[in-house]
């Protein structure tokens, strides 16, 4: 039904436009969820049950692997709805320390043909204190996570500071925080995952968080690009380790549009952005493979980038990975995805080790 709904009607619809639409349903069915009684058939019908699914890691318990990736719901607006859905959890954001509105519109677009995103939305959000205080009305369900980024405002020599500002805010209402220095939507974000200019940020982000919610370690993992050359990302996963981070993501969207099915001219009119969805699997794959070869079990993998199908997310387990985000996948498989995907995970493991 969904599929024959999206062929019809949304791919028609301006994709931030269909994004808004179906955020504000979600929303509703947030609420709906709250009525007694209501949150538990939910979770009896949509949401991960299996034991076999269950992950406890970042010091935290995860009823199933497959989370909603930062991106989807960056204002902490709608998460009482996607865990109603069957995430096992959700990562809001990015936010940043000053609210701000995001690049001109239109900058979301879909390439069907990939089942693929590509956005330069710019971090558009209305600031870390904002969603804090949302986050702190709707607590309960599984673990959300919290994503910052540089406000556009900030100098490059103020980075530091601003991330550590948003570190603060949501610090104590946040299950862990990632710091996002891989967005290729705001300019010079990039170049802060070079290891000499990304450890003043992670030390400070650390602090604040420390200082923030002293009884409470807050996990904190940052979030790399696919884009990186093998040398950053082991260069990335040595200062991790050094500054004793409690993981990483990986990866963000990518800027390349090399292999893709979807007509020249199609791409091109969607223009400069990040990319995501299936074209990114090869490489986030390889981005994974490599951090655990380098890390091992020290540092929290979290896999995103190209998780469509169960055997996509199996695959990303396999590979060292403890949790699968995903963002296209809700989009071009509709709201019942996260209970397709979990289900299958659950056939997927029991094969493998029966």
């Amino acid at each position: 039904m969904y599929r024959l709904l999206y062929r019809m009607v949304l791919r028609r619809v301006p994709a931030e436009a269909a994004h808004l639409a179906a955020f504000a349903l979600i929303r509703v069915f947030g609420s709906v969820a709250r009525v007694p009684g209501a949150a538990w058939l939910l979770g009896r019908w949509l949401g991960p049950r299996d034991p076999a699914l269950r992950v406890r890691a970042l010091g935290l318990e995860f009823p199933g692997p497959l989370g909603l990736a930062a991106g989807f719901d960056k204002d902490a607006r709608g998460t009482r709805g996607l865990a109603a859905l069957g995430f096992g959890f959700v990562e809001v954001g990015t936010v940043t320390a000053r609210a701000q509105p995001g690049n001109p519109r239109p900058r979301m677009f879909r390439l069907t043909a990939d089942r693929a995103l590509v956005n330069r939305m710019g971090f558009n959000n209305a600031g870390a204190a904002a969603a804090a205080a949302r986050l702190a009305r709707a607590r309960g369900g599984p673990p959300v996570g919290v994503n910052i980024g540089k406000s556009r405002a900030a100098p490059d020599a103020d980075a530091a500071a601003d991330y550590a500002a948003s570190a603060r805010a949501v610090a104590a209402v946040a299950g862990y925080v990632v710091v996002n220095v891989s967005s290729p939507n705001t300019p010079g974000l990039r170049d802060l995952q070079a290891a000499n200019r990304l450890r003043p940020v992670l030390v400070a982000v650390r602090a604040a968080l420390d200082a923030a919610v002293p009884g409470r370690r807050v996990p904190l993992l940052v979030k790399i690009a696919p884009d990186l050359a093998d040398a950053d990302v082991d260069a990335v996963a040595d200062l991790a380790l050094e500054l004793g981070l409690d993981g990483i993501i990986a990866t963000n969207t990518t800027v390349s549009r090399d292999g893709l099915a979807s007509p020249a001219a199609e791409v091109a009119a969607a223009g400069a952005g990040g990319l995501s969805g299936p074209p990114l699997r090869a490489r986030a794959l390889e981005v994974l493979t490599r951090l655990h070869a380098r890390a091992g079990d020290r540092l929290v993998l979290i896999a995103a980038g190209g998780i469509e199908t169960p055997d996509d997310a199996w695959e990303r387990l396999r590979a060292g990975a403890t949790l699968v985000p995903a963002y296209p996948g809700v989009v071009y498989g509709g709201p019942l995805w996260p209970r397709r995907m979990h289900a299958g995970l659950a056939r997927r493991m029991k094969a493998d080790f029966s």
